[in-house]
Formats: C-alpha cells, sequence, structure tokens
C-alpha cells in the first residue's frame, strides 16, 4: 500500500527560509468560497488552461529529455517507458502557486475572470509549510472520494519553480531525473517574472489506486485541501490581504465577517 511522505523530495528542490513571505492573487469569488469551504485549491499540473498565459506544458517532459525517456524501458514492464511514466506521474500531480514578491506582474495576470475585483492574500512561508505538513502527516488526513474516505496516498513537496531554456535545456543526459524535477521547472522566456514557489501533491508510483469495492481512483482536475482560514489568520500563516483599487470591499469584509475575520483597509 503506497502512501503519502512529507517532503520526501526536499533535498531536489530549493526552499526558501521559513520567513519568506507568499503572495497568491486570488479573485474575490474565490478567495470567499475558500475561506467559508476550508480549504486550498490545488490545481492537476496537466490542467492548467483555464486563463490568458496559462502554462500548458507545465509539470510535462522536456523536448530534450522526450527522445531519451521513450528509449529507457522498465526491466519488469517491457512495454512500459520512462515517458510513459513521467506522462502518468504528471496526471497526478497537483499544484498550489504563490509568488515570492508582490509585483505589478502577479496583479497584472491572475484573477483576471472575476466580478468583484481581486485580493493578493499574503502567507508566511514557514507557518503555511508546518501547518499543510501537520494536516498531511500520515494518521491525521484521509481522502474523501465519491463519498468515501481512501488512504491518503498524496506527498507533499515544497519548492522555487527553476526558469530554464525549455527548448534547450535537458535533465536525463547523465540517468533519468525523479518526475518531481518536471514539477519544478517552467520555461524561463515566458514565466520567469512569476517569480514562483509551489506546493504540490504528488501520487507517484505504477499502475493504478484501486479502492475497496475493486472500482479505480480517477485524479479530478483539481484538490481541495482542508486548511483553516480562521486559525491561518490567528497565527499570523495569514499575515494580511491586500486588494485592488476596484475590489468590492463591503462584500469581501461581509463575507470574512462570518469567521470572525477582520479585512484591514490597505
Amino acid at each position: 500500500m503506497f502512501l503519502g511522505h512529507i517532503e520526501s523530495h526536499a533535498p531536489l528542490l530549493t526552499i526558501p527560509s521559513a520567513g519568506q513571505l507568499l503572495y497568491k492573487i486570488m479573485s474575490v469569488e474565490n478567495l470567499t468560497r475558500s475561506v467559508l469551504g476550508r480549504y486550498l485549491h490545488f490545481n492537476r499540473v496537466d490542467s492548467y488552461s483555464d486563463f490568458t498565459g496559462a502554462d500548458p506544458h507545465d509539470g510535462r517532459q522536456l523536448p530534450k529529455d522526450e527522445p531519451g525517456n521513450a528509449s529507457s524501458h522498465f526491466q519488469n514492464k517491457p512495454n512500459f517507458t520512462a515517458a510513459d511514466y513521467y506522462d502518468q506521474s504528471r496526471s497526478r500531480t497537483y499544484a498550489c502557486c504563490f509568488s515570492l514578491e508582490n509585483s505589478d506582474y502577479i496583479w497584472r495576470n491572475y484573477a483576471n475572470i472575476n466580478e468583484r475585483g481581486k485580493v493578493c492574500v499574503v502567507f508566511e512561508f514557514g507557518k503555511l509549510r508546518s501547518t499543510i505538513n501537520n494536516i498531511l502527516r500520515p494518521g491525521n488526513a484521509a481522502i474523501k472520494y465519491n463519498g468515501n474516505l481512501c488512504y491518503q496516498i498524496f506527498s507533499v513537496n515544497y519548492g522555487l519553480v527553476e526558469y530554464v531554456e525549455r527548448d534547450s535545456h535537458q535533465t536525463n543526459s547523465e540517468r533519468l531525473p525523479n518526475p518531481i524535477v518536471y514539477t519544478y521547472l517552467k520555461d524561463k522566456n515566458l514565466f520567469a517574472e512569476e517569480k514562483e514557489l509551489r506546493i504540490s501533491l504528488s501520487a507517484l508510483g505504477f499502475g493504478h489506486f484501486a479502492l475497496q469495492d475493486g472500482s479505480i481512483f480517477e485524479f479530478p482536475p483539481s484538490l481541495s485541501l482542508a486548511f483553516d482560514f480562521q486559525a491561518a489568520f490567528a497565527d499570523n500563516t495569514i499575515v494580511k490581504i491586500l486588494h485592488s483599487q476596484d475590489t468590492d470591499t463591503s462584500f469581501l469584509k461581509s463575507e470574512l465577517q462570518k469567521l470572525r475575520i477582520v479585512l484591514e483597509d490597505t
């Protein structure tokens, strides 16, 4: 039985200091849904296509790597290549994305589909990391799937995205990379201004994940991770919320007050 791990791939990733602030742009609607529903939203990395400028290659093998990956076969499964494994891993990996900077770029490019404006939720990395690790620690978590509780199969990792020349960069010249590496690589010509930190949830491994009734676990386009926003405000995991000039602050304040969260004027 495969169970999720806490930061099992940390040595392969670049992790910022605990005090690093993280900036997440959201529409007012998505923030209020998340706060009242008590969750953080994760997208499957092969499903980023719902907004202008989304990366269709997110988490995908690099072009220079594909020939070598496709020619590498597993001894006990000769019809299954490393390329197949990376594609499968990509379809089982989710990300929640933040920026290291409160920049014009992130305000300009994200959460543009909204009716009540947009906000920027400011997190402290170390506290957010500790909270999520505690939520996902073995014995603390389960997956709710089609109304059934299942074992927690997702491993969590944190890291800064490395921006590379996607068409010319190669990672498998000496050995095949761990699938997590592709989750943290992006094209620097298109996305370097994001300055992204991402939290990933991945269910790696071979074969399928079967439920007790014999049915197969299907990986949805997105996941909701239980997250108590009220507690996050109380312990300063969330430092503050910034908002744009056109934000409907009356609506936002009203929704946040349902959980006794006070929106400060900025």
